[in-house]
């Protein structure tokens, strides 16, 4: 204890004779820093961590304690399990801390910089938008069950090796009859790529939000689990009451009528950049002056 408080001493008479010599790369450190910090303590507070935090917390104050008492044999069982509590920690974790990378890879602030992907043109045709919203209000007047996923950015393969392949153009008359009772493909998520189905009974990661209304089941848990790890837009058609609902970003949002589906389709349509390629081509439209 006398050696810990002694180097201690040491390292605030080192920092006040530096203390004056501060550098302009200091600054910029600690902004960093502040950055980060901030950003992970908002993540913790958001999923398990906290609560792990809080035994480890109890666990650093038994540890403390051990130190300050002289418990010889608490510490020869800390110097002996520390390593693989951290190992321990990190595998208990592993869920939060890929989502959280996942997370860290769809900020806007590092794709502007560093671009990974071709700039993507207009994902699927007007034709797309109308018979999604058909075929989910025609499901949904009849209380036929939905889960619709539409693609992005973020490749979809691994869930949709769990289905089986469809590969069809999309129609209302197809979807209608994909999740019609008793089909052969009516249980499970569908996967839509650009203007095609491409897969059925496509099996999703289920959400461990605790926030999501406990009235709600395994198809809105699986619709904000793809929310959460992918940048999918979901269209989900409740079979109890047959309101239709959007999960986007591991939001949900719930109840939209035809219009309010609309808006969510074209928001992720990428419409604007195809017609900006048409303009280049055609030259101003009619109205621009």
């Amino acid at each position: 204890m006398d050696m810990f408080l002694a180097r201690l001493n040491s390292y605030f008479a080192t920092l006040s004779l530096h203390s004056l010599n501060i550098r302009w790369e200091d600054i910029v450190e600690v902004l960093i820093i502040s950055f980060l910090l901030y950003h992970i303590m908002v993540w913790v507070k958001h999923t398990k961590v906290w609560l792990l935090m809080k035994g480890i917390i109890i666990i650093l104050v038994f540890i403390l304690l051990a130190i300050v008492f002289h418990m010889n044999t608490i510490m020869w069982i800390v110097e002996n399990v520390l390593s693989l509590a951290v190992i321990a920690v990190i595998v208990i974790l592993q869920p939060e801390l890929r989502r959280a990378l996942e997370e860290l890879g769809r900020k806007s602030f590092i794709t502007d910089f560093v671009s990974f992907e071709k700039p993507a043109g207009e994902r699927f045709s007007d034709k797309t938008v109308n018979d999604l919203v058909k075929a989910s209000f025609e499901m949904g007047k009849v209380k036929t069950g939905a889960l619709i996923v539409i693609e992005q950015n973020v490749l979809l393969t691994e869930y949709e090796r769990t289905g089986i392949e469809v590969d069809g153009l999309i129609s209302s008359q197809l979807l209608i009859n994909i999740f019609e009772h008793n089909t052969p493909l009516h249980d499970g998520a569908v996967i839509i790529r650009g203007n095609r189905v491409v897969s059925a009974t496509c099996y999703l990661p289920l959400s461990d939000n605790m926030e999501i209304s406990k009235e709600l089941g395994t198809r809105h848990r699986a619709g904000v689990g793809i929310s959460e790890v992918t940048d999918a837009l979901t269209i989900i058609v409740s079979e109890e009451t047959g309101n239709v609902s959007v999960t986007y970003e591991g939001k949900l949002y719930r109840n939209l009528d035809a219009n309010g589906l609309k808006e969510k389709l074209h928001m992720i349509q990428n419409k604007e950049v195809e017609e900006k390629k048409r303009r280049l081509w055609k030259g101003r439209a009619k109205d621009e002056k």
